[in-house]
């Protein structure tokens, strides 16, 4: 298996600590994805849509952690049960709003990610697939705390950029 970025996403935010935990948080949190240039071609009709998601690399993670205690709780849970970036294959999905594209960049707000996050892929938002409103959200449902940007628990020195593995 190959995995290569795409581009790079910019955001205000530099360092774990003080980022929102996810895009609903952080709507006037503006953010663009540059797509490198061979890749440009592949942004034709992508302005019509008015949220994409962005897949990306959680290149400044910790280690994996089995259990964790998420940052919307005050209790652990299995890994896969939560949201937390520290993860064996640490891959961000984000449900962005899109504002612009610019060339071979993105304008978009919802930036949940840090500052020079490498992008993986892009893929359109569409509601008639990705919405399932009144669904259980196990114990998302009754969060332990109403916490919305992240504390730095889950930082780490870095996995570095996406790497080729086989």
């Amino acid at each position: 298996m190959q995995i290569r970025p795409i581009g790079i996403i910019s955001t205000p935010f530099k360092e774990p600590k003080g980022t929102p935990i996810q895009p609903v948080f952080a709507e006037e949190d503006h953010g663009t994805a540059e797509v490198l240039p061979e890749y440009s071609d592949a942004l034709a009709d992508l302005a019509g849509f008015e949220r994409v998601w962005l897949i990306y690399w959680f290149d400044r993670v910790g280690p994996v952690q089995l259990r964790v205690t998420p940052f919307r709780d005050t209790v652990a849970h299995g890994l896969f049960a939560t949201r937390v970036p520290c993860r064996p294959n640490p891959i961000g999905l984000s449900c962005v709003r899109l504002r612009e594209v610019r060339g071979n960049t993105l304008v978009f707000s919802g930036a949940d990610m840090l500052d020079g996050t490498p992008l993986l892929d892009i893929k359109p938002y569409v509601p008639g697939f990705d919405a399932f409103p009144g669904i259980r959200a196990g114990w998302f449902d009754k969060p332990g705390t109403d916490r919305t940007h992240a504390d730095g628990r889950f930082a780490g020195q870095g996995a570095g950029a996406p790497v080729a593995t086989e």
